[in-house]
């Protein structure tokens, strides 16, 4: 199947202490955290498409949307879809959401582009080369 929409992807994950809003910093309380969320959301839509993608190429994150619903506790699985809405050019949009064993615990939208793996790397590797 050629990168066009309707491509899913998933991706899932347990809560424990390393992936709580307290020990990421984004909340005193032992439940998954919005980084965790969002992390977990955006691995679903890299599923969704890597293997689709160009030879050398890869997809990174450049635009998240997302609502943390409600609260998981550690010790309990959440699952996260992605499906591919839009491709406009290197753009790739996407439908996100997230389930714990009881509930939605996420929603939202998320855009990735497509860029050469080996170039973007390099940009990056020159911006620290600039930096010091």
């Amino acid at each position: 199947m050629a990168l066009a929409p309707g491509l899913t992807g998933e991706a899932s994950a347990t809560v424990d202490n390393t992936n709580t809003a307290a020990s990421l910093g984004s909340g005193l309380v032992p439940v998954f955290g919005t980084p965790a969320l969002i992390a977990l959301l955006e691995l679903a839509a890299v599923h969704a498409v890597m293997a689709h993608l160009p030879p050398g190429s890869t997809s990174v994150g450049t635009h998240v949307d997302v609502r943390h619903l409600a609260a998981t506790p550690t010790g309990m699985g959440v699952r996260a879809n992605a499906t591919l809405t839009a491709v406009d050019g290197r753009q790739l949009h996407f439908v996100v959401e997230a389930f714990d064993e009881v509930e939605k615990v996420g929603e939202g939208t998320h855009i990735r582009m497509i860029v050469e793996r080996e170039r973007f790397v390099q940009k990056a590797v020159e911006k620290a080369n600039r930096a010091t």
